[in-house]
Order: C-alpha cells, then sequence, then structure tokens
C-alpha cells in the first residue's frame, strides 16, 4: 500500500505538535487565569500613564485625573479590573475642570478600552462608579497619541516577544491542520484504489 497519505499526515502532526508547544512556551502557564492578565504589564512602555490600583466599595465612587499635554490628537484610555467576576459592573464619567463631558461609559467586563478625540490639552476626570455587588480593584490606564506611539518598534516592548512566537505558532497550526487533512484524504484514496484492485482479481 502507498505511503504518501500516512507520511504527508505525520508530517502535519508534527506542525500541530511545533505550533501547540510554541504557544505553550511563549504563553503564562496561567493564562486561562484572567485576573492573571495585568494588562499594563503585557503592554508595558505603550502608556502614559497608570493610575496606583484604585479600590470601590459597592454603590460608590473612585477618581482619577490626567492632564492632556497635546493638542489635536487621540487619547486611549482603558479600565481593568484587575479581581474581575462575573456580574461586576461600572459606569464611568469623563469630564474636564469646567464640567464638559467628554462622555458617559459602562463596564461589565474586565477591560474596557475607549477613544476620544482631544482638540486641546485638558484635564480630564474619571468618575468610575461600582453599581456591582463586591467591592472591585481597578486600575486606569493612559496612552496619547497611540496611533504614532514607537512603543511597537522599540525591540524591548514585552508584547513583542509574545506577539511574534504567536503568530508564527498560528501559521504552523493551519498548515498543519492542512497537510495531515491532505494526507488523510490521500489515504482514503489510496485504501479505496487497494479495495477496488482487489476486487477485479
Amino acid at each position: 500500500m502507498k505511503k504518501r497519505g500516512p507520511i504527508i499526515g505525520v508530517f502535519g502532526l508534527m506542525l500541530v505538535a511545533i505550533s501547540i508547544s510554541i504557544m505553550v512556551s511563549v504563553l503564562p502557564a496561567n493564562m486561562t487565569d484572567r485576573n492573571s492578565l495585568y494588562i499594563p504589564s503585557m503592554f508595558e512602555g505603550m502608556f502614559n500613564q497608570v493610575s496606583d490600583k484604585i479600590t470601590i466599595f459597592p454603590g460608590e465612587s473612585g477618581y482619577f485625573s490626567y492632564g492632556t499635554k497635546s493638542s489635536n490628537i487621540s487619547l486611549l484610555w482603558g479600565v481593568q479590573i484587575i479581581d474581575f467576576q462575573d456580574g461586576d459592573n461600572l459606569s464611568i464619567s469623563i469630564s474636564n475642570i469646567f464640567g464638559d463631558k467628554y462622555g458617559n461609559f459602562s463596564q461589565d467586563n474586565s477591560v474596557i478600552f475607549e477613544m476620544l478625540d482631544i482638540v486641546k490639552s485638558d484635564s480630564l476626570n474619571f468618575e468610575i462608579q461600582n453599581h456591582g455587588s463586591r467591592t472591585v480593584n481597578l486600575v486606569v490606564m493612559i496612552s496619547e497619541d497611540p496611533d504614532n506611539s514607537d512603543a511597537f518598534t522599540n525591540p524591548n516592548f514585552p508584547l513583542r516577544n509574545t506577539i511574534v512566537p504567536l503568530v508564527i505558532s498560528a501559521l504552523l497550526l493551519i498548515f498543519g491542520i492542512i497537510i495531515l487533512i491532505v494526507g488523510i484524504i490521500l489515504y482514503l484514496i489510496d485504501w479505496k484504489n487497494i479495495q477496488n484492485n482487489k476486487k477485479n482479481y
């Protein structure tokens, strides 16, 4: 019987195994624990400012202020509940010192990111209210003009050491699965041809 199908299939399995080994080597062992994914550490160097841990009791509010340094830019802001649990619910109101509103946002996931257009330098006040039934701990992250940030071009940017291997791992996984399927199909074709040849004798 021809062995091309099994050989190709084994090669596909090898690519899948290599892909999984790369993935396991670059991801933290506790990656499945969403509370262990501390965004400021993963994106270290990307944010202009990260708040200290803010603790907010049920029904109460926490506050954070940030003074923008530039005009006519986009501002990326985010809030991460670092001990998130299902049922957590926040509302985030952003205004300046004159009371002008930049928007109201709701959060019921561990992380929220939004963009603001900053026409002129301003002092932003974040009022974060806890609508959930338990105390939450969170951090606020600010990045001015993220489109022109050099964080991703910095070779010491921590996430680069994760993103590139994961992209390679994903490509190997895709090719491995395709090659494995091709091997199985060839094996079935060869097996069927052998069975037909046997019937003809």
